[in-house]
């Protein structure tokens, strides 16, 4: 795995993930050689943190629209090639838990165990009617901790 500024310690790092999601490849997801699009990690990654959001019970917890998450920025390095009909655990975890934000991280792992994918992003709550970041709330805090 190539060197990327977010990950301090590699080996800590990829051992401290515990919640993924499996993802195959699909076809309309690569180009004409067969090989994955340089967009797809990012639906990949939505489709994790969303499930993360789900297990921890944060994601449309109690219908209060006060506090939605929304993307403040994403990013992805790529390590090693994927194509039509990989099989790939998407790891997702949340690295650090700010007052009105989440850094979250993403890795990628396929087969053979190794790292194709890393990357990360910050999802900010904000309030739907304001549009403005709002704080977490230790509840929503403590759960994400948990995963």
């Amino acid at each position: 795995m190539k060197n990327v500024a977010y990950i301090e310690e590699p080996v800590s790092w990829q051992n401290s993930f515990r919640f993924f999601i499996p993802i195959t490849i699909r076809f309309s997801e690569t180009d004409m050689f067969g090989h994955m699009n340089n967009v797809s990690p990012f639906i990949y990654f939505e489709q994790a943190r969303i499930e993360l959001l789900k297990e921890a019970g944060v994601l449309l917890d109690d219908g209060d629209n006060s506090g939605v998450p929304v993307v403040g920025d994403l990013q992805c390095d790529f390590h090693k090639q994927l194509y039509f009909d990989d099989k790939v655990r998407i790891y997702v975890k949340a690295q650090n838990i700010g007052t009105t934000s989440i850094d979250i991280h993403y890795m990628a792992v396929n087969e053979s165990e190794e790292v194709c994918l890393t990357g990360r992003g910050r999802l900010v709550f904000i309030n739907v009617s304001t549009g403005k970041p709002v704080p977490l709330s230790s509840n929503v805090k403590q759960k994400l901790k948990m995963l």
